[in-house]
């Protein structure tokens, strides 16, 4: 049994990874500063007394005594990152640098949660680890962007100079229950505007590619990852089937039975084109890859949603169906 600290750990996939960890038997802290992370989301776990929550702001030091720290604490929805870029950008450098002096005291073996998002608006397609990408580091979303990439820079380094032991998880899009109902991202988005009748927002002409990636899929790669012979270099986490917005719009139009009509949008600034992973490396490396098609993955997630907007009042015009 091993002591775990999860920063972020009330977010949607740190709330699953808390749930996954305490269902081990491991003793779990819950670190966040419920920014975009909430209570609800690990409300089933309370009475569990391996958990532990802490309400804490990773801009600022802590200490405590742990082996392994995930460290997936940062807004990751442009809605949520740009609302405050520079507090994104602490929370990316100073946070990942606090928790890397912490593992470096206590020699705990520390994960990285970075993204996809370090590929920028990828011109090598699908996009592997040895890629170094193609970010815009002025514009909107570099905040997150290059925020992910300092944070990869730091654990390098850390890893170089003081022999921390780490892991770099390049996460791709992923999506499931406990998903924020205004996180801003595709999926959140067309499941409630399709549940409530609104027209679903497309940027462009839906032409742009994404590939998602269940949650629970994404949990136990993390889980693997970290618990892998020492690995320092980054790896891919995502499913490599890849579809394009227009696609997914209809496609939740159609599971949902909705109304709603599709609205075009114009394209936002840096929105990449492509993105698809590939997760050669992490095949070799863990033994993983995605098992939850997107079919069952939209259908244990559509309805989450339906309850969450019931829930918050929201006039629900549509109902999830098979």
């Amino acid at each position: 049994m091993a002591r775990v600290l999860v920063t972020g750990g009330a977010g949607f996939i740190g709330s699953h990874l808390v749930e996954r960890l305490l269902s081990q038997g491991h003793e779990v802290i819950s670190l966040d500063n419920y920014f975009t992370g909430s209570k609800a989301n690990l409300l089933h776990l309370l009475d569990n007394p391996w958990l532990e929550l802490i309400r804490h702001d990773l801009v600022n030091p802590i200490m405590l005594e742990v082996d392994q720290i995930y460290h997936l604490a940062c807004p990751a929805s442009p809605v949520h990152y740009q609302y405050n870029p520079v507090k994104t950008i602490k929370t990316n450098v100073l946070g990942t640098l606090h928790m890397l002096g912490l593992a470096k005291r206590v020699k705990a073996v520390i994960l990285l949660a970075s993204t996809s998002e370090v590929y920028g608006d990828p011109l090598v397609h699908p996009q592997r680890e040895d890629y170094w990408g193609n970010v815009n580091c002025l514009g909107p979303r570099s905040c997150y962007d290059e925020g992910k990439r300092v944070a990869e820079t730091l654990m390098m380094d850390y890893h170089r100079q003081n022999g921390v032991d780490i892991r770099i998880a390049r996460i791709f899009n992923t999506y499931g229950p406990r998903m924020a109902i205004n996180d801003g991202r595709v999926i959140s988005n067309f499941i409630v505007q399709a549940l409530t009748g609104q027209e679903l927002t497309v940027y462009g002409q839906g032409t742009q590619t994404r590939s998602f990636c269940y949650v629970s899929d994404l949990v136990e790669g993390l889980v693997r990852l970290m618990n892998c012979e020492a690995f320092a270099a980054p790896v891919n986490l995502g499913n490599p089937e890849e579809l394009t917005i227009m696609e997914m719009a209809r496609k939740i139009l159609a599971m949902t039975g909705s109304p709603s009509k599709i609205a075009h949008r114009p394209l936002p600034p840096d929105d990449p084109v492509q993105r698809r992973p590939d997760i050669g490396r992490a095949r070799e490396l863990l033994g993983w890859q995605p098992t939850v098609g997107l079919e069952a993955g939209l259908t244990a997630t559509i309805p989450y949603f339906a309850a969450k907007l019931q829930e918050e009042n929201y006039q629900v015009v549509a109902h999830p169906h098979g």
